[in-house]
């Protein structure tokens, strides 16, 4: 039996939960950095301080993505549990996260905030592959990644509108001003109520339903473990040592450490996974996921490659437009002025800007050009003009010539958000698709990581003071992903 073919109200419906959680996304990216250097921090502690947000999306997403292909609560469903309970933790930090008294409250805050987008996000990832035929996975993601976009310009703008308003952007040391503070407020309370549209408007089909639809939903099989050697896992574990050691070497910022941490880690979780499947006791969440990790569909493998340079630039931008504009732009890096202030403002609009656009190209522009030139291809093309957007913050000084540099931004980013995910669902086992759109979330992670761990001490070596030369990295990435895109058939 095939699923029911779903119409515009069914497609709405299904990703409409998703606007809200992007509103949050936005509020975080877009002022988490103003945030911080507002409660005292200095520009080279940033990447330390944003740690928290990849972390969590490492460690949360797997576990999720497994519980979730495992998970009936009879009305409520599998995956609207999931959208359900993030969404009422997402809501607690962003309603606390603008009263922060200190960095240490504020960086806790965000690893709340962003443990719980990352509990609603990735089982909306796998609701579209869950209620819609295959053939309606391109049209799902895009749909998806159209309320991505709205939802982020409607939270990137929260701040820029009410200091339009007449609400005061300029706060002493040591306190948020209060167009950040209501923006999060508001935010809250937006995405709470866009993820109950989702959860009451909807109806999941259960898990005999599932059975008639998808025939090969358990037919994918992890290797087994029990088969496997040790000698990867202590090569994960050494690679570890090592990096722990370079930092004493070299005298590394010391949130390097967590990326040693990290690899070994890694090898130790494989080590004791191998080991329980050796006893006879492999039936337990570590071992699956260690399993199906080894287990990766090819298109995923090749895939990973690309979200890894391509993230590892949104990270970039993430942290850093919001120093990069106050101080190029604006003509102030101190964060207690009304220029620094301003910058901040403003990149909040651009910002919005390049999620507007990615949401009209994800409906309009990605398809019409999929169609002629296949989806891989697209997805080179629009990094090159998300990398030609990057590049030009190396010449402009006029903020609002910034708003051209979004377009190639945006049209990249929609791409991201579509397109690797359109040429995976359909490979995927629907059995699994929980855990592996949580394993794919991996490869948006660890570059995130990368940057938050190595980009404060590459800076601090190279380019002290002047943060600019992150932009330029941002495009080197990007145009290595487009050309690891054309190694893809699709």
């Amino acid at each position: 039996m095939e699923k029911p073919r779903q119409g515009l109200a069914g497609l709405w419906n299904i990703s409409f939960g998703f606007f809200g959680i992007q509103i949050g996304f936005a509020l975080q990216n877009a002022n988490m950095s103003r945030v911080f250097q507002s409660l005292g921090s200095s520009i080279d502690d940033l990447s330390a301080l944003w740690i928290a947000a990849p972390l969590t999306g490492l460690l949360v997403q797997p576990v999720i993505g497994h519980l979730s292909d495992r998970t009936w609560l009879g009305r409520l469903g599998r995956r609207r549990p999931y959208f359900l309970l993030g969404a009422i933790l997402a809501a607690i930090a962003l309603i606390f996260m603008p009263r922060s008294d200190g960095l240490l409250m504020a960086a806790l805050l965000l690893w709340m905030l962003d443990a719980s987008l990352n509990i609603s996000m990735e089982p909306f990832r796998a609701f579209v592959g869950d209620m819609l035929r295959k053939e309606q996975h391109v049209v799902g993601y895009a749909v998806q990644t159209a309320f991505i976009g709205a939802g982020a310009v409607v939270g990137s703008l929260f701040p820029y509108l009410l200091d339009h308003l007449g609400v005061a952007n300029v706060a002493p040391v040591g306190r948020v001003p209060d167009t950040v503070r209501y923006s999060f407020w508001a935010g809250g309370a937006a995405l709470l109520g866009a993820v109950l549209w989702t959860v009451l408007t909807t109806r999941e089909y259960a898990p005999d339903e599932m059975r008639t639809f998808d025939t090969d939903a358990e037919t994918s099989a992890a290797p087994d473990l029990a088969q496997r050697g040790l000698l990867p896992c202590c090569a994960w574990i050494g690679s570890g040592a090592l990096v722990a050691l370079a930092v004493d070497l070299w005298a590394m910022e010391k949130e390097v450490y967590l990326l040693g941490a990290l690899l070994a880690g890694y090898g130790l979780a494989s080590m004791v996974a191998i080991l329980l499947a050796r006893s006879g006791r492999g039936d337990n969440i570590l071992a699956h996921i260690v399993g199906d990790v080894a287990g990766m569909p090819p298109i995923m493998r090749r895939l990973a490659v690309i979200q890894f340079f391509s993230w590892s630039a949104l990270f970039i931008m993430w942290i850093h437009t919001t120093p990069v504009v106050a101080q190029y732009m604006f003509g102030s890096a101190d964060p207690a002025s009304a220029a620094y202030q301003a910058g901040g403002n403003w990149v909040g609009v651009l910002f919005s800007v390049y999620n507007g656009v990615a949401a009209v190209a994800a409906l309009t522009l990605l398809p019409w050009i999929a169609r002629r030139i296949g989806q891989a291809r697209t997805h080179a093309l629009c990094l090159t003009a998300g990398a030609a957007g990057f590049a030009s913050f190396l010449f402009v000084r006029d903020p609002d010539w910034l708003l051209l540099s979004e377009v190639g931004i945006g049209i990249a980013w929609a791409s991201i958000l579509a397109m690797p995910y359109a040429m995976l669902a359909s490979s995927l086992p629907a059995g699994k698709i929980g855990v592996y759109m949580g394993l794919f979330n991996i490869f948006v992670v660890v570059p995130q990581l990368l940057v938050a761990t190595a980009m404060g001490s590459i800076m601090k070596a190279f380019f002290p003071g002047d943060p600019i030369w992150t932009m330029a990295f941002g495009a080197a990435t990007w145009m290595v992903a487009a050309l690891a895109s054309l190694r893809i058939k699709a």
